[in-house]
């Protein structure tokens, strides 16, 4: 059996049924999208490094996926599709648990995705390959006309971004292989539809407050209020880098936690016992632990947290001292005093934004913090490595090995 032939067939007979099913409805669900996924398949299925067999699976199931929708059943396009890939392998005369993977992997793409094995994985992803793209925007404007198409129905935009948001929020990778590769530009995609679905929420209560869109720009003319979205996005941007930031600050000094807490078990449960038979290595023993036990304490200082006051008082927010936003500042009242808080700050735009650029001013002060001591946890590491081998070397070579 030549893979590459029945691949090709496989294209030849989707592209025939496409093009002699014209229909004006699948602006979206199209050959061009089918072509689309085949080429994410392929391109994930290369970096696992697939057997033949399964590879022909994988491509099957990608060009068969949507067919479906050329026979109008939307509802159920998964079924008709794997029904189409079976029919399309006893012509072809393959064999039965190929023919049933690939029906497998295509009725695994319907949503909420399942799939129960890494073929599945790579069919579900290459599926919605484009929500982690920079493509994600035109084909989510596609996907939107056809909905409208099928069923009659307009539908706002505010509601369809409110659909994609949920979508976006509510899905995930199967492969590590697209979490790596799409999961940040899928956030910035979905960090864009949360801009553009409160752009549309303020303009609806604009609308509705009854004001005409000249009046309005008569009124905002000369205004900072023009600025607020860009301020806005400025403010959500850099937070979410910060706690980014952080997250990943965490992370490393976690690492150097648990790498070195592994090192000083081993050296304390077999090479202390050691050393009686081999005194020369005392000295290197001594600065090995005293790297590892360093760099914890580094690591460990840069993930402990702050305990502050939690509580801030009435004259705090008359004079603009407190930061309503940090959990620091308030973990410790009462939920009416909070709240009275938070209406201050909320009818106080000036008051709001100070908050807000407080907040962003303390995570950096707390991130410079971090990298301070995580650079200091790195650099003992590396350093007390590198004088720990040197000095187990000479003891080694200068000294007798045992006593």
């Amino acid at each position: 059996m030549e893979i590459s032939s029945v691949i090709a067939a496989a294209q030849a007979y989707v592209t025939r049924q496409y093009e002699s099913h014209p229909s004006p409805v699948l602006v979206y669900h199209n050959l061009v999208h089918t072509s689309q996924v085949v080429q994410a398949a392929d391109q994930i299925a290369a970096y696992y490094r697939l057997s033949d067999a399964d590879h022909l699976v994988v491509m099957l199931a990608a060009w068969f996926h949507d067919m479906g929708y050329l026979e109008g059943e939307r509802n159920r396009h998964e079924a008709s599709g794997a029904d189409a890939v079976l029919s399309f392998a006893k012509e072809h005369n393959l064999p039965d648990d190929m023919a049933r993977a690939a029906a497998d992997c295509i009725l695994a793409t319907h949503i909420p995705q399942q799939p129960k094995n890494l073929l599945e994985q790579i069919v579900c992803d290459a599926d919605l390959f484009h929500l982690g793209s920079k493509e994600f925007s035109k084909r989510n404007k596609l996907l939107r006309s056809e909905a409208e198409l099928a069923t009659g129905n307009k539908i706002s935009g505010a509601e369809w971004t409110r659909t994609s948001i949920h979508f976006l929020e509510s899905h995930q990778y199967h492969t590590a292989y697209c979490r790596t590769l799409l999961n940040s530009q899928k956030e910035e995609n979905l960090e864009k539809l949360k801009i553009k679905l409160e752009e549309k929420q303020r303009e609806a209560m604009e609308e509705k407050s009854g004001k005409a869109p000249a009046e309005k720009k008569a009124e905002n003319a000369g205004k900072d209020e023009k600025k607020k979205p860009g301020v806005e996005t400025m403010f959500r941007t850099t937070g979410t880098n910060h706690i980014r930031l952080s997250s990943m600050a965490d992370s490393k000094a976690n690492i150097m936690i648990s790498v070195n807490s592994i090192i000083i078990s081993v050296l304390l449960s077999v090479l202390l016992r050691k050393l009686e038979d081999y005194p020369s290595f005392t000295l290197p023993a001594i600065i090995f632990l005293a790297t590892c036990v360093t760099t914890i304490v580094f690591a460990v200082l840069a993930t402990r947290p702050n305990v502050t006051s939690g509580r801030f008082t009435e004259e705090d927010i008359k004079n603009k001292k407190s930061n309503l936003l940090f959990f620091g500042n308030f973990h410790k009242m009462s939920y009416p005093e909070y709240e009275e808080g938070m209406e201050t700050i909320i009818k106080n735009p000036d008051y709001l934004y100070s908050n807000m650029i407080h907040d962003i001013y303390n995570l950096g002060v707390v991130l410079g913090r971090k990298y301070r001591l995580l650079r200091l946890a790195y650099n003992t590491f590396m350093f007390g490595i590198v004088a720990s081998v040197i000095a187990f070397t000479v003891a080694a070579i200068f000294f007798n090995a045992k006593s």
